[in-house]
């Protein structure tokens, strides 16, 4: 059986910023005009700018609430209890867990054609259950939803059925995957376990036929990224770019230029989607910053990091550092050009139990800091100091944070 793309829903997202209007989590479906205008989601309101959200995860209860950025309201969906991580394709939530993947449909998202953007906004609803333990990785396109389990076995998943509130069935990746199975310009990108010191990169049609076989490996692959040079995978000695022109597959190295040990490469990558300009911890006192575009790394010292991000290109860098406040990092010179008041207490710069800490979500304009133990979520205005713009007061623990509508 063939699988049509499913139109309208990215990944990796251009933003703008977060203003908007009206609150829209009810069930009901609209119906599709005699002739329908262009942009046209059956069941959604499309928006005229971005319609952020933001999930939050307690892990003492498994309360789960959906932050409405734009109404400030917050919204109470099914628990999920013993959640490990949570990630986010820009629309979906995935609470991974011991037992499988809780995925949950934030009802906002982006769709990026190019030349102009569309905003949509949509209910809030439970879609199922993706099967895999730790460890289990979704990635998403267009079309397809790929889950890589902790022992490199794939599956694809229609993402049409996500959209309609089903998990619907699945198709296997044939091979074992050193690393993600990221989908990527029609295609899906692979680390294929050869057995051998380095993986060998593979292209896969969304069928799971394998199509292209570039000459480019990948020793000990972690982390990875889509943005709009191409896919991005985290390897030893740097990062593997891998880039699509006119049908075409290439891969080219990004090398730190220097040995890195282990304990500081750049595993895990924070972005604002849409962004050329990753982030990832250099070490317990450093954060790289990965430049797609110039294909240079940049390792700003800073003090002790819990987490970082930035909004990309002439933006700071922000490190949340364990003395509770947010340092502002020139990426350029690695000057300290702003620094706010201490945020959080030590407590939540610790994490919950220890398994989870506070991340940096990041727009535009915009960022997002969740203070578990403070219960609230920080909105930072990235373009004046880093200045408190807004305080969200939750009765829950957000120790788990990740924003949709991007």
């Amino acid at each position: 059986m063939s699988w049509a793309p499913a139109a309208l829903v990215a990944v990796s997202l251009l933003t703008t910023s977060c203003a908007g209007e009206s609150d829209d989590v009810s069930t009901s479906k609209t119906t599709a005009p005699a002739s329908a205008p262009h942009g046209y989601v059956e069941g959604a309101q499309e928006k005229a700018e971005q319609q952020s959200r933001l999930l939050l995860n307690d892990l003492g209860t498994g309360k789960t609430q959906v932050l409405d950025l734009i109404t400030g309201k917050t919204h109470e969906v099914s628990r999920t209890t013993g959640t490990t991580e949570l990630t986010t394709d820009g629309r979906f939530g995935y609470f991974h867990t011991a037992g499988a993947t809780h995925v949950l449909d934030s009802g906002a998202w982006t769709v990026d054609h190019g030349d102009h953007v569309h905003y949509y906004r949509a209910a809030i609803r439970d879609v199922g259950r993706l099967p895999g333990g730790p460890g289990t990785r979704v990635r998403s396109d267009a079309a397809v939803t790929t889950v890589t389990d902790e022992d490199g076995g794939a599956r694809i998943y229609r993402r049409a059925e996500l959209e309609k509130g089903k998990v619907g069935p699945s198709r296997t990746l044939p091979g074992t995957h050193a690393g993600v199975v990221v989908p990527y310009a029609e295609h899906l990108i692979s680390l294929m376990d050869n057995g051998k010191d380095a993986a060998r990169l593979a292209v896969y049609d969304r069928e799971g036929k394998r199509v292209a076989s570039p000459e480019a490996e990948c020793e000990e692959p972690r982390g990875d990224a889509v943005t709009r040079r191409g896919v991005v995978l985290g390897c030893a000695d740097g990062a593997l770019l891998v880039r699509e022109a006119d049908g075409a597959f290439t891969a080219g190295k990004i090398p730190y230029g220097d040995d890195v040990p282990d304990k500081d490469r750049a595993t895990a990558f924070r972005y604002r989607p849409g962004s050329d300009t990753l982030t990832a911890p250099a070490g317990d006192r450093a954060v790289w910053v990965l430049d797609v575009s110039e294909r240079t790394w940049t390792r700003v010292r800073t003090g002790p990091v819990v987490s970082a991000n930035t909004a990309g290109e002439g933006s700071v860098l922000i490190v949340l550092e364990t003395d509770g406040s947010l340092h502002g990092y020139d990426i350029s010179t690695g000057k300290q050009v702003t620094r706010t008041k201490p945020l959080l207490t030590g407590a939540s710069t610790a994490g919950t139990d220890g398994n989870a800490g506070p991340v940096i979500e990041v727009d535009r304009s915009r960022a997002y800091l969740n203070d578990p133990k403070g219960r609230r979520v920080y909105e930072i205005d990235c373009n004046d100091n880093l200045r408190v713009a807004r305080t969200f007061d939750l009765d829950i623990e957000p120790a788990l944070m990740a924003e949709t509508g991007r």
